[in-house]
């Protein structure tokens, strides 16, 4: 679809989401052709924006993103497939909460890893802590095929902006594509250190629940009232353009 055809705030979130694609891509948080990041678009009730389905993640780009539907039925003119069953889990969120507007999906090896323990995420190390408290969980229930888990999903997800699928997955909301993707890439980080502290089968060092609370204060602040986030996400897209800029295609 050309960016002549929309909106400026659309083709941004375009531009923003492929550029999270192809971070991710860059990153190793892909599963070949499978989970998604989808986006609220800018003013347009009840219509999201999500990857054509069978592109790798590297290949995508904003005009390639397909426009659907809360039920995962296209709504624009483009070509590609789309996968309405990988949407279910978007769908419950974008659905019913206003500030998860960018979603990401992944099924990492470190990350499945970690949801299948019991535990799940520990609060282990520093990198870690940011999320004590602002994780949740859910059961897994078979592959998100059946549209009545959806009201679950949402109930286990409450107001934190990730959730650990039991023996599934990791899931990140935000208000922004960077807030989403920042969470995206400490949790996905902190199941790697997770998973590599365990392995090597000595004794493990537990944190105090008082310094667990006084870091994810201090995360908090950093990120949200000195402005790291805004730093962070415009040194992922310096990276991603050193890469090359055919995303923004």
């Amino acid at each position: 679809m050309p960016a002549s055809t929309m909106s400026d705030a659309e083709w941004q979130a375009r531009l923003d989401l492929a550029a999270c694609y192809r971070l991710a891509a860059h990153y190793r948080m892909t599963d070949l052709i499978y989970t998604h990041i989808t986006a609220r678009v800018p003013d347009e009730e009840g219509h999201f924006l999500i990857n054509p389905y069978g592109w790798r993640w590297e290949e995508i780009t904003a005009s390639s993103l397909v426009k659907i539907d809360v039920n995962g039925q296209k709504v624009d003119d483009s070509a590609a497939r789309v996968n309405p069953a990988g949407f279910t889990i978007h769908s419950a969120i974008h659905a019913t909460s206003h500030s998860a507007s960018w979603i990401m999906h992944t099924h990492t090896r470190a990350g499945v890893a970690v949801s299948s323990l019991e535990e799940g995420l520990l609060p282990l190390n520093q990198i870690a802590l940011q999320f004590h408290g602002r994780v949740s969980y859910h059961d897994y229930e078979g592959i998100a095929l059946d549209l009545d888990e959806r009201e679950r999903i949402v109930a286990s997800l409450g107001d934190n902006p990730a959730l650990i699928l039991r023996n599934h997955g990791l899931l990140t909301t935000g208000a922004s594509a960077a807030e989403m993707f920042n969470n995206m890439f400490y949790l996905e980080r902190s199941c790697e250190i997770q998973v590599a502290t365990l392995s090597m089968g000595q004794p493990v060092r537990r944190l105090s629940p008082e310094i667990c609370a006084h870091v994810v204060a201090q995360y908090d602040m950093a990120i949200h009232e000195d402005g790291d986030l805004a730093l962070e996400w415009d040194s992922h897209l310096r990276l991603l353009e050193s890469l090359g800029s055919d995303y923004r295609r």
